[in-house]
């Protein structure tokens, strides 16, 4: 270690050759919002000069921009459906070398198992991975989850070097209320970061949210809410992922003054969104489109999060940090030239240099346990002819409560051809209980088939939906084959079906396999059963599941009206 300083000093004063040096580089530096001309001097992964230096190796950057490498502030890697190495291979040549994962997904379905998955595959890869434990298994009570983690189940988990804190605080109003259980995780987390996760909380509760330890949110929708938590010390991560897309309205209430306490994430984001348009690079992209300085945006993306999530030595050029390294073509469209990883090149081109060795995950598998289903079990009894109805809006999770007629026949709902509402089955399928929540969907428009999935957030039980009950229990059965995945099934037969064995939520394929299988399935679903264009079938189809988001939504143990906060009769007494 003595000789090793030793080294980085010489280096560092010019009496000795480093390993690396990149030669004539605009160096963005995230502390002055300067951009610098000169090279970068690397030692043993680490940047021990920033001048002018002669190297080992010397690679000319010609004034291409150099900037930290990018930094995810808060990732469910179970919404790409690949691994953490598959992950990896995905974003770290769109620049992305540090994210900080929420293994809430896989921990729902195996609980402590899950995380140490995540914690074990993510391991040896050329990117950071930081660990958040979840904070919510289950996430609600009005659910069936395959686990349940409390303050002792985490503690052990705590101290992993790896592990920054406490996940995504989702029962606000438990902590608000200062509930026992919620307490003693904060106390787990002792003096380590607690994410946030509370968009409506305001007032005195607000207060109360941000008193227990609260750090973080990622669920500002508005700038009073953004303003709101910057006024109490918070630290606000601007998403823009797949199906929550804040940047554009938060980045209007971004000013000098509170830049500095802002950072970007993700959240949930899908392949066809990270293949086509990019990772972190694109919230950089965005942000400058719609009014932010480059380099205030590239401080968001690097120091910003460093520091948020005490990541020594992380998201800045300076001597003494990481080598972490991103060559950007220039800072408009923040094309990706090359990565480099503790000093060695990952990436270039948007192309992965590395290969990633398969991960042991037989502890995640083998997931699907169902009690036997039979077509009996899939109707829905009514009595009445008058029915709470679940109604979709266009490019959102928001579902609507509407009352509608249906027909019937036998005190049971039918399906009619002319009225587009659909049967809706939840199914719990992590202890083989039997219980199968059953409702009405309006305007997925689906006709002569059914689409199953076993990712339905957040409990992530089989969710399934059709307009006749033989191909749902096909589509059930298909899915039970494969041990977990999304299936589409029609005339009888499965159409396609992308398969899911780790939890029932991630692939042991490569990236573009899994988006190349879900584009096939989005054609079926299109063209083939006239699914809505205005939504994503699959996306949809797993947040309905979801009772915490606003209006009415079914789980495993009946249909949940959010706004009452409680479960509501199917059928409407006259």
């Amino acid at each position: 270690m003595k000789e090793a300083i030793k080294k980085r000093i010489d280096i560092a004063a010019g009496r000795e050759k480093a390993d690396l040096v990149l030669k004539n580089g605009r160096i963005i530096n995230v502390f002055s919002q300067e951009i610098i001309e000169g090279d970068i001097a690397i030692q043993d992964g680490v940047i021990v000069g920033i001048g002018s230096y002669e190297g080992e190796v010397e690679e000319e950057l010609n004034g291409k921009f150099v900037s930290p490498g990018l930094i995810d502030g808060h990732v469910h890697i179970e919404s790409s459906m690949v691994s953490p190495g598959q992950f990896a291979r995905a974003i770290v040549p769109r620049g992305t070398t540090t994210i900080v994962a929420d293994p809430h997904e896989i921990a729902n379905v195996c609980g402590v198992e899950g995380i140490e998955y995540i914690i074990r595959s993510s391991q040896d890869l050329p990117l950071n991975v930081y660990v958040m434990l979840p904070s919510c298994v289950p996430a609600t009570p009005f659910e069936n989850s395959g686990a349940v983690l409390g303050a002792k189940e985490l503690a052990p988990l705590m101290g992993h070097e790896r592990v920054l804190g406490l996940g995504e605080l989702m029962n606000y109003v438990g902590v608000a209320a200062a509930d026992e259980e919620i307490i003693n995780k904060i106390l787990v987390a002792g003096d380590k970061i607690i994410d946030g996760h509370g968009p409506s909380i305001e007032g005195k509760d607000l207060n109360a949210y941000v008193a227990a330890g609260v750090r973080t949110e990622h669920e500002c929708s508005t700038v009073e809410e953004m303003k709101n938590r910057l006024n109490l010390g918070m630290y606000i991560l601007v998403r823009q992922g797949s199906a929550a897309r804040d940047l554009e309205t938060l980045v209007r209430g971004i000013t000098k003054e509170n830049s500095r306490r802002c950072l970007f994430c993700t959240d949930d984001k899908h392949p066809d969104d990270i293949i086509l348009g990019g990772h972190i690079d694109n919230n950089l992209r965005l942000a400058v489109k719609h009014g932010i300085d480059p380099i205030t945006a590239i401080q968001m993306a690097t120091i910003n999060a460093a520091e948020c999530y005490r990541l020594k030595n992380t998201g800045a050029l300076a001597p003494g940090y990481k080598a972490d390294i991103v060559i950007f073509d220039d800072l408009k469209n923040f094309e990706v030239s090359k990565v480099y990883k503790d000093g060695k090149l990952v990436a270039d081109n948007k192309k992965a240099l590395f290969d990633v060795n398969p991960s042991d995950y037989s502890k995640v598998i083998n997931t699907v346990n169902l009690k036997e289903i039979t077509k009996e079990d899939l109707q829905l009894k009514v009595t009445s002819d008058i029915v709470n109805v679940i109604k979709l809006l266009p490019h959102s999770i928001v579902t609507e409560k509407v009352v509608r007629k249906v027909e019937t026949e036998n005190s049971k709902f039918k399906y009619h051809k002319s009225l587009d509402i659909l049967k809706l089955a939840v199914i719990e399928r992590h202890k083989a209980t039997g219980n199968i929540g059953l409702g009405l969907v309006e305007d997925f428009k689906l006709k002569g088939g059914a689409i199953a999935s076993t990712i339905a957030h957040d409990s992530h039980n089989l969710i399934v939906i059709g307009d006749n009950d033989e191909d749902m229990l096909l589509a059930i059965q298909e899915v039970e084959r494969v041990g977990g995945g999304i299936t589409i099934c029609s005339n009888g037969e499965v159409n396609r079906t992308l398969s899911l064995p780790i939890g029932g939520l991630i692939s042991d394929g490569t990236m573009e396999e899994v988006n190349q299988q879900l584009n096939e399935m989005l054609d079926i679903a299109y063209n083939r059963l006239g699914v809505s264009t205005e939504i994503d079938p699959f996306m949809t189809l797993s947040f309905l599941a979801l009772p915490v988001i606003p209006q009415i939504k079914l789980t495993d143990e009946g249909l949940f009206d959010v706004t009452v906060f409680d479960f509501i009769d199917l059928s409407i007494k006259e």
